[in-house]
């Protein structure tokens, strides 16, 4: 069991930089592929960014690409994520979500365990 806790979430400004915190807790992060997802108001939940097991493989929605890099500290059981140049368009509830195996995967239903969300909101 696997219990997350998001932070970071706040107001920028376009152009701006934000860093979301994901706190686990609990066994198994050390084992677990991590994934970040967003869902704007009106809108479905959509992949962002996971991160494997060991933090060496990477992959990135093609909106975030360049702009989003995610990343693990495993010693503190936390995986980040730094977002730069924010447009408008990136507001939305980000979540943290944990899978039970050690590879990455962009799809929501590979993921056991999710946080309650950060909200991020980008002012144009």
């Amino acid at each position: 069991q696997v219990q997350l806790v998001e932070s970071g979430g706040g107001l920028v400004q376009a152009g701006g930089s934000l860093r979301l915190s994901c706190a686990a807790s609990g066994r198994g992060f050390g084992t677990s592929a991590m994934g970040w997802f967003r869902q704007a108001p009106g809108k479905e939940r959509e992949f962002v960014a996971t991160i494997n097991w060991s933090g060496t493989g990477t992959y990135y929605a093609d909106s975030v690409k360049g702009r989003y890099t995610i990343s693990r500290d495993n010693a503190k059981n936390t995986v980040y994520l730094q977002m730069n140049s924010l447009k408008p368009e990136d507001t939305a509830v980000y979540y943290c979500a944990a899978r039970q195996l050690r590879i990455t995967s962009s799809s929501q239903n590979d993921y056991v365990y999710w946080g309650q969300g950060t909200q991020v909101t980008v002012s144009s």
